[in-house]
């Protein structure tokens, strides 16, 4: 990804500042934006802006409204691609003008007017280069870019988006080829919580994590930041903060504090919704080059289909795996194709144990499994890394599964 140049003595330091479709679907929600960017001005610092679309399904330019005006008719995955870009694009122009209002030069950019360039992949491309010339002649003059999130421009000069959640990304990337002091991500919440409010009544806001942790967290279903901005935080070393737009809480900042936390294993909890599992017959004997073999024909056929597994584990002489319940009829489709037989559980979800402490510390699984167990949850399957446990279980017992770590693991205490 290409960067800028390095900032001559006595520039101001770059912050890119990202607000959420929440924070601009409102006359009151900019103004609480305008005044965020005024204290960034007031404080020296030089902010390039970037917005998501207007509110939530339902709200005139929300993503999914704009969506629901082709919803029955054919689809064209390119003009998919312009519909939902428009949403980031009226933000762009709303806010600038409204800053200008408000006293602060301005100037709106479309993601490929900032200098955004992708792989070309429509709904869900990857960000492959940036050229921010345009963004700092713009902080050069002293206007503030309000960058248009979610996308960007194709070999082939065509628009494309980067995915639900991706003005995040785009803030994050431009955060990196900006060489900014930090990024800041405003939403309607104080921070990265230890757990989903929703699901857990005791979650608290965290001080800090980890970018590794605010990786896993993302990549295992929390939806506080997009999975692939966490990824570049991690790969960059870029300074964000995730913060409240209307409120004076300091938010989480994410950063590789090796002395945060050093007695608790864990951090925080995630989970995921609407999985299935896939118990798959292999027509060949356990331990066999057959039996791997037919392993890689499922893999390979499943990649082909854009199909995504997770928790794949050869169990005697049948592959487990499970597959988001969205795709769950296309994997069934290409197991057919194949000749397997196979058997599918859905309405499950999946609980994630998040914490680099737990790296290399014994016992983990085994008070997961005491806690699981004393709250009457039956653990279905597990899959481990450096930093995560995460635990396959019905639907209906995916809240007591949080509470039941969340307590378990002191998180709330260990992170206030």
């Amino acid at each position: 990804m290409s960067s800028s140049n390095d900032r001559k003595q006595g520039e101001a330091s770059i912050v890119v500042m990202k607000f959420g479709g929440t924070s601009v679907a409102t006359a009151e929600g900019r103004g609480a934006v305008c005044r965020r960017v005024e204290e960034r001005i007031a404080a020296g610092q030089a902010p390039v802006v970037v917005v998501s679309a207007m509110g939530r399904a339902g709200d005139p330019y929300a993503t999914d409204t704009l969506l629901s005006l082709v919803a029955d008719l054919p689809s064209d995955e390119a003009e998919r691609d312009w519909l939902m870009a428009t949403g980031e694009i009226i933000s762009a122009v709303t806010l600038a003008h409204e800053l200008r209002a408000s006293g602060i030069p301005a100037k709106a950019f479309t993601g490929p007017e900032a200098g955004i360039a992708t792989d070309g992949v429509s709904g869900s491309s990857a960000i492959t280069e940036i050229h921010p010339g345009s963004l700092r002649s713009a902080v050069d003059a002293g206007v503030v870019p309000v960058v248009a999130g979610f996308q960007g421009m194709a070999d082939n000069g065509r628009l494309t988006t980067l995915g639900r959640g991706g003005s995040d990304t785009t803030a994050c990337a431009l955060g990196v080829a900006l060489e900014a002091e930090s990024v800041e991500i405003y939403t309607d919440v104080d921070g990265v919580a230890s757990a989903d409010p929703r699901a857990c009544g005791d979650a608290v806001t965290l001080e800090a994590i980890r970018a590794d942790e605010l990786f896993q967290l993302a990549r295992h279903g929390a939806r506080v930041v997009h999975t692939p901005a966490a990824e570049l935080a991690l790969a960059s070393g870029l300074q964000v903060r995730v913060r409240n737009t209307y409120t004076d809480h300091p938010g989480t900042l994410v950063a590789d504090i090796a002395a945060y936390r050093p007695d608790s294993v864990a951090t925080a909890i995630s989970h995921a919704t609407g999985i299935a599992r896939v118990r798959v017959a292999l027509p060949a004997p356990e331990g066999t080059l057959a039996h791997m073999a037919a392993q890689t024909r499922v893999y390979r056929a499943m990649a082909d289909a854009c199909v995504s597994l997770d928790m794949f584990t050869p169990v005697g002489e049948s592959l487990v795996f499970t597959v988001a319940e969205a795709l769950l009829d296309k994997a069934c489709e290409v197991l057919s194709e194949l000749g397997l037989t196979f058997q599918v559980q859905a309405g499950l979800s999946k609980v994630t144990l998040v914490g680099a402490g737990m790296h290399g510390v014994p016992g983990v699984m085994a008070h997961m499994a005491e806690y699981l167990n004393t709250a009457g949850v039956t653990v279905l399957q597990t899959a481990d890394s450096h930093t995560t446990i995460s635990v396959l279980v019905p639907a209906d017992s995916t809240t007591d599964a949080i509470h039941a770590l969340h307590a378990g693991f002191g998180l709330s205490e260990s992170n206030s």
